[in-house]
């Protein structure tokens, strides 16, 4: 039989009978290279379809401990303390991804044997330690519902069940993606916290049916559409069918603490682009100008090749040009620029003036009194017009998250 692919057992036998023959061939001779040819058809037959199986995983543990000499007091750092050592080696626990990781860096047990599947790799992961995210709350407001048995369980499994939420939602750091998070003097920034948020956000948007649309159609009349609903009672309702029916995924999600956001428009891979809000601020006047400001970035700036996302802390002090942008075209979108100077000519205006110019100008007046309040630092002026606690209850949101 000449050398070829072996495709059957009579040809894998008839094989087998020639290297037989040929096990004395000197090296350099024509029998020597016949055998390493024949030798390697042979091996390829074998790795198909005489596979030698992987080790069982706890199996693999217990001989590299042989091997090196440890006890099961060793296995703790790799395991996660004494009652998970007593657990995973009596087979009462699965390893969990951040186990496997850590005994295959440690230990040195490959990757394949420790997940159980032949030529499995572990894949990229830049996070070490997932306890800096804010487990506990993401646990308590239902993320990993049907996924987690417990806040123990999902530390434990923080890897397997976040992080494929997380690289999902991309880009890999939060960093890479805000064009506005300014965090207040005496406050830390938490990263994790806003990654989390963001990728929560996208999750929600996936689960959406939203078609695409090109919002290379939408300009600063669609603002002012949008402005214009603030005048009906369920507007806030209203606006996210709107934004729907123009390929915009519209996403309520409350922030998570230390994140001080009110606002995002983001861009994704495979998806509508994305306006979300926290509601952090529960007034008609907060949530009509952060959707507006949102989308404000949307008709001028994510359109273009630069930001792939805005995260907004309309609380904070401007940081960039875009932010002041954006804000500029939100307070027109809502009222005429040349009109409210007027307005505002005229002094403090009395409640009836603020609700005759909301009418005019066909706007909620919360809309009106809340941006007298801001320009002019008069917050306990017509406080009553702000419609303080009317938005969370619209989207099923209670109380301040975080």
């Amino acid at each position: 039989m000449s050398p070829k692919v072996l495709k059957t057992e009579a040809e894998y036998e008839q094989a087998l009978a020639i290297i037989s023959s040929l096990l004395s061939a000197e090296d350099g001779t024509p029998e020597a290279d016949a055998l390493e040819l024949w030798s390697k058809l042979v091996r390829d037959w074998e790795e198909e379809h005489y596979p030698i199986p992987l080790p069982d995983p706890v199996d693999a543990i217990v001989f590299r401990m042989e091997q090196q000499g440890l006890t099961r007091a060793d296995l703790e750092p790799f395991l996660g303390g004494k009652s998970r050592v007593s657990e995973v080696l009596s087979r009462k626990r699965t390893l969990s991804l951040s186990m496997i990781r850590r005994l295959h860096r440690g230990l040195g047990i490959p990757a394949e044997v420790l997940l159980a599947e032949p030529g499995a790799a572990l894949s990229e992961c830049p996070v070490d330690d997932w306890s800096a995210f804010p487990l506990a709350e993401m646990y308590k407001r239902g993320w990993f519902e049907g996924l987690a048995t417990s806040l123990g369980d999902l530390k434990e499994r923080a890897e397997e069940l976040l992080w494929p939420m997380l690289s999902a939602a991309g880009p890999l750091r939060p960093q890479a993606m805000l064009a506005r998070q300014k965090v207040r003097a005496g406050s830390a920034a938490d990263d994790c916290a806003l990654w989390a948020w963001r990728a929560r956000v996208v999750r929600r948007a996936r689960d959406m049916n939203v078609a695409a649309r090109d919002q290379g159609t939408l300009d600063r009349t669609f603002l002012t559409e949008v402005a214009h609903l603030s005048q009906l009672p369920d507007g806030a309702r209203v606006a996210g069918h709107l934004l729907a029916a123009n390929g915009i995924c519209f996403v309520v999600e409350p922030h998570l603490p230390r994140t001080h956001i009110d606002g995002a428009a983001l861009r994704v891979d495979g998806l509508p682009v994305i306006v979300a809000l926290t509601l952090r601020h529960d007034r008609l006047d907060s949530f009509w100008f952060t959707l507006c400001h949102e989308l404000a970035h949307l008709v001028l700036h994510l359109n273009k090749p630069e930001p792939a996302g805005f995260i907004d802390d309309l609380d904070a002090e401007q940081s960039n040009d875009l932010e002041a942008e954006a804000d500029q075209a939100a307070r027109d979108a809502m009222i005429p620029a040349a009109e409210w100077d007027d307005f505002v000519r005229g002094g403090v205006p009395a409640r009836q003036a603020i609700t005759d110019r909301a009418r005019a100008w066909r706007v909620s007046p919360a809309v009106v009194a809340g941006r007298y309040q801001f320009e002019h630092d008069a917050y306990k002026l017509h406080r009553s017009l702000l419609g303080s606690g009317q938005v969370r209850r619209v989207f099923g949101c209670s109380g301040e998250r975080g």
